[in-house]
């Protein structure tokens, strides 16, 4: 089988999703905007054999449909995919690519890891959204509830399947491992947090944005610290990432008096970001709403306790309490601190964290190649609606707006 996937900037999960997609077809990996910078990842390695193309070379190409249309059918035809997959139903690119597939006829798989109850929901956004999802024959998401809102905007439950939110599990495994054996701390951590430290330490990565409930989680923290010792080496936080509330997160730290027990590196790249997982002692995540989470997959692969909140799409696939790692409600300060202090009473050598690893394992980049392959066997030609394609054409239209505004 040949398949086309479309990704809009490749980061290092993208491609190790694309590798695992490889042991099962003939894959051109289309990458949408490479000039884009939601996350300022290092351009990730391509494999050698695969087959690569970019619709937007320039930064305003992708704010063009016109441009968008000619480049795919520039690059997709000599390839001539069985299918193609497509992440989701708003990027102006994902859009046209959409149209274009429809088209010509070419099965198009929705690649998705929204949840219903992500964001609040408005009955024409959810109309509109049914009219473009009418262009897919089949899709790909990893829990219950993706699924089901897949389903739920009219793909039908056999053409839906498992495995989108993977990651490349060996990775982490195997370079948080050699860190762990290291004695000592990697000179750039020690700048942070102590050498005594290592295996003693709450590690959070994100965006420093409102969502990430980075306040809460100070102040959690700041419960935890309550009754404990004032020894530097004793389970102190570090918080990687940066974003617009680097200042405000700054003032809360200072406000709390956690000085000399939270630290913040900034935005790491992959080789460094591993660094910190072979040498923390728990992982925490306490978005307010998040559709997965990718972080804690990365935190359990590499085979730190997690705790994260209820509101992330990937708890309920890996989290169960207690067995394979810590949920708490994200609005409730109490619950983050207790699970903190859960997490610092866990012992080395917990069931826990084997019950952890094999469920990550679960989502392997393998995982997604299976995952794909099966719907893009079960996904047929489109054949959507008049109502549906002038609700496609009217979603293009408003996102051109949006990307030129």
């Amino acid at each position: 089988m040949k398949l086309g996937i479309l990704f809009d900037r490749f980061g290092p999960y993208h491609v190790a999703r694309i590798k695992g997609a490889m042991r099962y077809a003939q894959v051109l990996a289309i990458e949408g905007a490479p000039h884009r910078a939601v996350y300022d990842w290092a351009r990730p390695s391509l494999p050698k054999d695969l087959e690569y193309a970019v619709l937007a070379e320039r930064k305003g190409q992708e704010a063009s449909p016109e441009h968008i249309m000619e480049r795919l059918e520039q690059i997709v035809p000599p390839f001539a995919p069985d299918a193609i997959a497509l992440p989701g139903w708003s990027n102006l690119i994902t859009l046209v690519a959409l149209k274009w597939c429809h088209k010509r006829g070419i099965p198009a798989v929705c690649m998705s890891e929204s949840n219903a109850w992500d964001f609040k929901r408005r009955t024409l956004t959810e109309a509109t959204k049914k009219g473009i999802v009418a262009h897919y024959t089949a899709g790909l998401a990893t829990n219950v509830s993706q699924i089901g809102y897949l389903e739920w905007l009219g793909l039908s439950s056999d053409t839906v399947f498992s495995g989108y939110n993977s990651i490349d599990n060996a990775y982490f495994r195997q370079l948080a491992e050699r860190w762990r054996r290291e004695p000592g701390m990697p000179g750039g951590i020690v700048e942070c947090v102590p050498r005594s430290a290592k295996g003693r330490y709450f590690l959070t990565s994100n965006r420093f944005i409102p969502k990430k409930n980075l306040i809460r989680l100070l102040e959690a923290y700041a419960q935890f610290r309550q009754g404990r010792s004032n020894t530097l080496d004793d389970w102190p936080l570090v918080l990687l990432g940066d974003g617009e509330m680097r200042s405000e997160i700054e003032q809360k730290i200072e406000a709390l008096g956690l000085g000399s027990f939270v630290h913040l590196p900034g935005f790491l790249q992959l080789d460094e970001l591993v660094q910190y997982y072979g040498t923390a002692g728990g992982f925490i995540h306490a978005s307010t709403t998040e559709q997965w989470g990718l972080v804690i997959n990365e935190a359990m692969a590499s085979g730190l306790p997690v705790a994260a909140s209820t509101r992330c799409g990937a708890t309920s696939y890996l989290i169960e309490d207690g067995v394979t790692g810590f949920s708490f409600d994200p609005f409730d300060v109490s619950a983050i601190a207790e699970a903190m202090s859960r997490i610092a009473a866990l012992s080395p050598d917990s069931d826990l964290l084997d019950a952890a690893r094999e469920r990550v394992d679960q989502l392997r980049p393998e995982k997604f190649g299976e995952g794909l392959m099966n719907a893009a066997q079960a996904a047929r030609p489109p054949s959507a609606r008049t109502l549906d394609r002038i609700a496609l054409t009217l979603a293009i239209r408003r996102a051109a707006w949006s990307e030129s505004a």
